[in-house]
């Protein structure tokens, strides 16, 4: 829980003034989020911080947010799991809006940004230190898979077939293109994070020229940052860190298959198959087909190998899998909500002695 006794900060527009009373330094390390849209993406954000503080209770956490989204907290009592609540402006209530505007949100010195529908497994301090040692970090691959950005299925095969990945690599003056998984990034050098953001708002703007298709086109609702953020990572050799990597992995997607966990999420073991191929299965929203060919793999020398570990966090991605996080926001929000009702105080009368009228 944010530190109730120095109450909540709140700031009115994105460019964090006065985020904190001028006897205090800004914090050295804090987490950014945000939400928008329908309210159960701000109660994402209270499930989240919920399981966040059961292993980091000092660090700070600002929640960026339209006017609705915070007067639901206040209704509810629940302002007071944010140590910051800042406005996020119409034009940043976007994946792109607002992960290429990161400088713009940046609350403190060291900010780890992570999206809303992750929720904490273990305690980060190890994760912190690991990314100290980055002026800026996404957590991704070094390598993306060809159906990074691209058009899927049979648009696929001829995009590899064209060389068109080859093409958009040679248009942007790129030589490679990792693999960016943007719910996880840290940003600690200021001029380092707004120069990212401009390359990635740039490379976004030449989306005709590349092969990457647009979502919209997919049937999504929005347009994603991740393909013009791994430009810009490849352009200004930064480096992308690594998702998978075992017992270390700072997030990895929630699959109900892949998970043992309890209701609360305090105890959470993920199967992790080590082969990048058999793990690529996990994206398969059918859970027959995706059990039958995960078991057939364990027949198979070494690609059915795989190792119990407990990440960091567990990112809740997938649209499929979305209802697991939908149940369990939904039990904490009433929780901490019922636990804010206090019932009021009956009035005493003082009844004095003696005869009545």
């Amino acid at each position: 829980m944010a530190n109730q006794s120095a109450g909540v900060r709140r700031e009115g527009d994105s460019e964090l003034r006065n985020l904190a009373p001028a006897s205090m330094s800004t914090p050295r390390e804090g987490y950014v989020l945000h939400s928008y849209g329908p309210d159960r993406y701000v109660k994402y954000a209270v499930a989240s911080v919920h399981t966040l503080r059961r292993y980091d209770q000092s660090r700070p956490v600002a929640l960026f947010c339209p006017e609705h989204h915070r007067a639901l907290l206040e209704r509810r009592g629940l302002d007071d799991q944010f140590d910051i609540l800042g406005d996020l402006p119409p034009e940043h209530r976007s994946i792109v809006g607002f992960k290429h505007h990161l400088h713009q949100f940046k609350a403190f010195d060291r900010t780890l940004f992570v999206d809303t529908d992750m929720l904490w497994c273990r305690d980060p301090d190890p994760l912190w230190t690991q990314f100290s040692a980055f002026p800026f970090t996404v957590t991704g691959t070094q390598n993306a898979d060809h159906a990074f950005g691209g058009r899927k299925s049979l648009g696929m095969v001829w995009d590899v077939l064209l060389g068109r990945r080859r093409r958009t690599l040679r248009q942007m003056g790129v030589s490679h293109l990792p693999r960016v998984q943007a719910g996880m990034i840290y940003a600690q050098d200021g001029a380092c994070t707004r120069t990212v953001d401009h390359a990635a708002s740039a490379f976004f703007d030449r989306a005709e020229e590349t092969h990457f298709q647009a979502r919209r086109e997919d049937g999504r609702s929005e347009e994603t940052c991740e393909w013009s953020l791994a430009l810009a990572m490849s352009e200004l050799n930064l480096h992308v860190f690594p998702w998978l990597q075992g017992r270390n992995s700072p997030q990895l997607d929630y699959i109900d298959s892949l998970t043992q966990h309890d209701s609360g999420f305090r105890q959470v073991s993920y199967r992790l198959y080590t082969h990048a191929l058999i793990y690529r299965l996990r994206g398969l929203a059918n859970d027959t087909l995706r059990d039958a060919l995960l078991g057939a793999a364990e027949w198979l020398p070494s690609l059915g190998e795989y190792m119990e570990v407990t990440p960091y966090a567990l990112h809740f991605g997938w649209l499929h899998q979305k209802p697991h996080i939908n149940a369990f926001a939904e039990r904490v929000w009433a929780r901490l909500a019922a636990e804010r009702v206090r019932p009021r105080p009956v009035e005493r009368k003082e009844v004095k002695s003696g005869p009545h009228e």
